[in-house]
């Protein structure tokens, strides 16, 4: 299926661009997210009157996620959890309770927006986490988890 992209997707393209993609992948995400619609000529006509529009919006968009990731640049987070006398953690540190600690802190992330390059975090120590904010915007922060004794 033909689709014409209203966001930047990663590893598919970029606004504006029609792409051929498995029917699948455009209806059950890319039409629903709102990233993508089905390139029909009336559609394509219709982006071309938008276009200006919608790439004002896209980098509006960008300059925000270019702000919040300065903002959010080495930042350290400081977690507490359970853990045994060997440092290793009863249950793990995931990206949703990275994504919820930087809440508390007043950054707006989602847990999809936080990736975990290892895997949630099973033990007590130091780890880099990537926070992509934006698909051309991605930080790290550094994630310090402290062990509670049971």
């Amino acid at each position: 299926m033909q689709v014409i992209l209203l966001d930047k997707v990663v590893n598919l393209g970029n606004l504006g661009e029609i792409v051929k993609v498995k029917d699948g992948y455009a209806r059950n995400f890319l039409i629903p997210s709102g990233r993508a619609r089905r390139a029909t000529e009336q559609a394509k006509a219709e982006f071309e009157a938008r276009r200006a529009e919608l790439e004002k919006a896209a980098a509006a968009k960008l300059a925000e996620s270019q702000a919040q990731g300065e903002k959010l640049a080495g930042t350290t987070l400081k977690l507490t959890q359970k853990a045994g006398v060997d440092g290793r953690l009863f249950g793990s540190v995931t990206n949703y309770d990275i994504a919820e600690e930087l809440g508390k802190q007043g950054y707006k992330v989602s847990k999809a927006q936080v990736r975990l390059p290892n895997g949630p975090i099973k033990t007590v120590g130091d780890s880099t986490v990537s926070v992509a904010l934006h698909t051309d915007v991605v930080v790290d922060i550094n994630i310090t988890v402290y062990g509670e004794t049971a």
